[in-house]
């Protein structure tokens, strides 16, 4: 189900560094050669793009968030990224490294309590992720890795935080109402990742769909109890696209109908699964389909919504959304 995948490395690249091919090769300081660099460099073009809509100077960006499983450093990825943009020395920077595809939701939360508990702020998150680090060939026993090299991708969103909208100036599109994180129960194991010398390595050591769609309901309950909603129908879906065993069968889990999970399979159909990054661009993607069709910023015409993310630990992010725009839309 997955189309297309945009990745930093070429047939080039690997032929000059062949341990990167191998499996079980020393070859951290090849990688690291790569995304150390590279990474910020992809995340300063998502930025870039972020700002320029956003329509404020550069100069009013008062915290920024990096997250990526690319490439730990000191200084790290944040303080390069103020370098590349150009950023106030001043900017207050906060480093996210080898947390996985969970958090795309662990930036929103963050960036929610930085925005709400200091006025004024901005916060600029940044999700910039390079499969170099974990790209190998593949083994005859570890057949998970073979998985990872199925489905993982490159990428880099953006997207800027704040609270109390200048509304004649900004164009909020999504309210964060709230966030939340949680360890899924009988889940050790279940997705690990490791730095070695051979790089980045992972193993999915239990059924990671099922664990899923066994618990999610529970974090659906926990999240939208507080404001009467317990209709999974009707809000719009932001879920991490781990996988499309994973999607499947949270749909089948909850009974989801039509399309609920549309954007998030456009976009690993489009650019695979991008770790962080994945649910920033399905929000993206969700904004699109609502400009064609005129239904706010949700494709759907829906004021509420969920942001899901999965990874490691077994760790889920859950958000809820609500849709600025709906409103003025209809």
């Amino acid at each position: 189900m997955i189309k297309k995948r945009y990745m930093y490395l070429s047939e080039e690249i690997l032929k000059e560094n062949p341990n990167l091919c191998a499996y079980w090769a020393a070859s951290f300081d090849a990688r690291q050669d790569i995304v150390v660099v590279e990474v910020p460099k992809l995340g300063k073009e998502a930025a870039t793009k972020a700002i320029k809509e956003w329509g404020q100077p550069k100069s009013n960006i008062t915290h920024l968030i990096f997250c990526t499983t690319s490439g730990v450093d000191m200084p790290g990825a944040d303080y390069q990224l103020t370098k590349l943009l150009g950023l106030r020395p001043s900017v207050k920077r906060f480093m996210l490294y080898q947390q996985g595809c969970f958090a795309g939701g662990t930036v929103l939360r963050l960036a929610k309590d930085l925005a709400e508990n200091n006025k004024g702020a901005r916060v600029l998150v940044v999700c910039s992720e390079i499969t170099a680090v974990t790209f190998r060939g593949p083994s005859e026993t570890h057949l998970d890795s073979l998985v990872g090299q199925a489905l993982f991708a490159d990428g880099a969103a953006a997207i800027i935080v704040g609270a109390d909208p200048d509304t004649s100036i900004e164009r909020p599109l999504y309210q964060l109402v709230s966030a939340g994180q949680t360890i899924l129960p009988d889940s050790d194991g279940a997705i690990d990742g490791h730095l070695r010398e051979v790089g980045l390595t992972f193993h999915l050591l239990k059924d990671v769909p099922g664990l899923i769609s066994k618990n999610i309901e529970k974090s659906l309950v926990e999240a939208f109890s507080p404001i009467g909603i317990s209709d999974w129908n009707s809000i719009f879906w932001i879920a991490h696209p781990g996988g499309p065993a994973i999607l499947d069968q949270v749909e089948a889990k909850l009974g989801l109908k039509g399309d609920k999970l549309g954007a998030t399979r456009q976009v690993l159909s489009e650019y695979g699964n991008m770790s962080s990054a994945c649910v920033l661009f399905i929000l993206d993607e969700m904004r699109k389909k609502s400009l064609e069709e005129g239904k706010g910023t949700t494709g759907e015409g829906l004021e509420w919504g969920v942001l899901f993310g999965f990874g490691p630990g077994l760790t889920v992010e859950t958000v809820v959304l609500h849709s600025v725009a709906v409103e003025t839309a209809n």
